[in-house]
């Protein structure tokens, strides 16, 4: 099947969910669990960022609950997503939304840009619903680095001690996965963080090499 960046029939259909639209309500939920997966930690505020098409609909198509359901690491068929939002602020998580006119900034119309944040902590997601449930991630802002991804998942962030994640690359290789972009930037105490956007998703058995030459992973 050749359909760009779906990769099976299933992703045309779109998932199984709660919620009116595969691209406004599942796709903004991936968007959130991505958010989810990257700061990993307890949330104090969440606030997004709407664009476009988001902008003008997010509130009748259930883009709000289905982005926040997401950052509390729901699935989109958890019947808990039309609360998520009541859910969050009884977490006591501060949740703002925010709609913004003109063209987006990772220029696609369904676009969301997730930022949370505690007291020690805060990331920025910047995610669009490309159809069916299907998401890209364009611009990631984490503890202090700024990456562009190409956009298709899989996105796979590690931390290491040098520049050239030489052992996680072969790894990566041994799985006959490709890196299609990789880049690095360097922080305090010598540790850098790659971000690998990838063909495929690794074998949790290549993760678990991976985690073991690495002191941190995520994967999207």
């Amino acid at each position: 099947m050749s359909g760009g960046n779906y990769k099976s029939v299933f992703d045309i259909i779109g998932p199984v969910m709660v919620g009116p639209s595969s691209s406004h309500t599942a796709g903004a939920v991936a968007i959130g669990q991505a958010a989810h997966k990257i700061f990993g930690e307890k949330l104090k505020k969440v606030t997004i960022d709407y664009y476009e098409s988001f902008a003008k609909t997010h509130q009748g198509h259930g883009t709000d609950y289905a982005i926040i359901a997401g950052v509390l690491g729901m699935e989109t068929d958890d019947l808990r997503v039309p609360r998520a939002v009541e859910i969050a602020q009884k977490q006591g998580i501060e949740v703002i939304f925010n709609e913004h006119e003109g063209t987006s900034p990772i220029n696609h119309p369904n676009t969301a840009i997730i930022t949370l944040e505690n007291d020690t902590k805060k990331i920025k997601v910047s995610g669009c619903s490309i159809g069916g449930g299907t998401i890209e991630i364009r611009d990631l802002e984490v503890e202090g680095c700024h990456f562009t991804p190409l956009g298709p998942l899989p996105i796979m962030l590690c931390w290491t001690g040098g520049n050239d994640p030489v052992d996680i690359k072969a790894h990566l290789s041994h799985d006959n996965i490709q890196i299609r972009k990789e880049s690095a930037l360097s922080q305090a105490g010598g540790r850098y963080i790659h971000e690998l956007d990838l063909d495929r998703m690794p074998h949790p058995k290549v993760l678990d090499q991976i985690k073991a030459v690495s002191s941190g992973l995520i994967c999207l």
